[in-house]
């Protein structure tokens, strides 16, 4: 870590970060000169600051405040070490960090952590997650009180209108998407295709697959920190939240994974279209918890706008062969790629928690043998389905109820994202609809 400052002596300052429950990236900002300390000794803050609402202010009743007299965790360097941040003026990197104990146990409420642990179940039984994700977003002008397309830097033109995998929505803001694709080299992200979608000024870029799931979590994190930093350089905001426009669709992050054995053969793969017995129980223990986990693909009030029946979010809980209304879908192409995709999530989500619920419900399933039923045909929207919980209320008893959340994250993030979700929604009740669109569109 130290030799890459040493290969950059551009750099002057460093921002030490970690990822909350939210997906907000919480540190400290540090002169280069006092790096060295920071990598072998790390930093500290306290526990709660990864325990913040989405307003970053703690949560009234956490035994992590008063209660324990609001203690220090202590932070260390992840693997993946310094990185430039291209969307900032002032050369400088970006360190992130994770917490620890005082003892060197890992701290249960750091969201990285809870994707580690379920990392190591598969790791247990000689398995290996293979994971990308597809990200969809907006480009959108905010200067206004009307959230609108930004006028293109070619034209000039606002363009308002749905422009599903057009060629001249992607050359519209080609400058931006050019300095996003260098950027993702400077910062080792594997960026691959991008795509416009369906709503106003909407895009997507898919991250190539990694048989790290701990790194595609952060590519996914890192991505969507530099996306909305280098949109904001190009005179616009980018936006994740699941759904900044009523009439038009909302933002999903689609996640594709598959799993390893020892000898690097995918176990998914029965060399046909079906895909193995493995691939079943994966499907199964995705869908046994995809209720309980609803929270973590829609943890806040507008990703329920997103979920309504014929708006391209599932809604029911199935799975499919090569359907896209299903919410669990086995694409179609090379058997030795076999794999299954998981709908269900915003773009608004907390990537280590999204892939932690994900992967831990596949394991579920595979620990249990566990078998789905019958894979539907046709319009999922139409069928006769158990259904994800459609309002966040509901998510959020759900998730506290669920024997499968129980499974896969340990209860102090059982606990602490209750309570973060039950304080939000309190004071998001509050708030007019403008408002709410306010707070969601730089932070999630």
């Amino acid at each position: 870590m130290k030799n890459w400052l040493r290969k950059h002596p551009q750099v002057r300052t460093i921002r030490l970060a970690a990822a909350d429950l939210n997906g907000q990236a919480r540190g400290k900002r540090i002169p280069t000169r006092f790096a060295d300390k920071v990598v072998e000794d790390g930093t500290r803050f306290p526990m709660s600051v990864l325990n913040l609402d989405i307003w970053g202010e703690d949560i009234d009743d956490s035994p992590l405040v008063f209660e324990s007299g609001d203690a220090d965790g202590i932070l260390h360097p992840t693997e993946r070490g310094f990185l430039p941040m291209p969307w900032l003026d002032a050369p400088s990197a970006l360190l992130p960090i994770w917490m620890f104990h005082e003892d060197g146990r890992p701290y249960g409420g750091d969201p990285r952590h809870a994707l580690r642990a379920v990392v190591e179940r598969y790791k247990d039984r000689g398995l290996t997650p293979v994971c990308a994700v597809e990200l969809e977003f907006f480009l959108i002008d905010d200067s206004g009180r009307k959230l609108q397309v930004p006028l293109s830097p070619r034209s000039g033109k606002r363009r308002k209108a749905a422009e599903t995998l057009s060629i001249r929505a992607l050359d519209q803001f080609d400058e931006f998407f050019t300095d996003l694709y260098d950027a993702c080299e400077e910062m080792d992200i594997p960026a691959d295709t991008a795509i416009s979608e369906a709503g106003l000024g909407q895009f997507e870029i898919n991250l190539m697959h990694c048989d790290d799931a701990l790194r595609a979590a952060d590519d996914a994190w890192l991505f969507k920190m530099l996306v909305k930093g280098l949109a904001r350089r190009h005179g616009f905001a980018a936006s994740f939240m699941a759904k900044p426009y009523e009439d038009y669709p909302g933002s999903g992050l689609h996640t594709h994974f598959s799993v390893l054995d020892k000898n690097g053969n995918n176990v998914f793969d029965d060399g046909g279209p079906q895909g193995t017995a493995i691939m079943r129980h994966a499907v199964a223990g995705c869908m046994n918890a995809m209720a309980g986990c609803a929270l973590v693909f829609a943890p806040h009030a507008n990703s329920f706008d997103r979920m309504v029946p014929g708006a391209h979010a599932p809604t029911g809980i199935s799975w499919a062969y090569e359907n896209r209304t299903s919410s669990i879908r086995i694409p179609s192409g090379s058997h030795k790629a076999r794999r299954i995709e998981h709908r269900v999530s915003g773009g608004d989500v907390n990537p280590y928690l999204m892939l932690a619920a994900v992967l831990g419900a596949a394991m579920n399933g595979i620990e249990d043998g566990a078998e789905p039923p019958a894979p539907i045909t046709g319009n999922a929207y139409a069928a006769d389905l158990p259904q994800i919980p459609g309002d966040w209320k509901s998510a959020i008893d759900a998730f506290e109820n669920s024997a499968e959340v129980k499974r896969i994250f340990a209860p102090e993030m059982v606990r602490n994202f209750i309570l973060t979700k039950r304080q939000e929604l309190h004071y998001m009740q509050e708030l007019t609809p403008q408002e709410q669109v306010e707070i969601y569109l730089d932070t999630v």
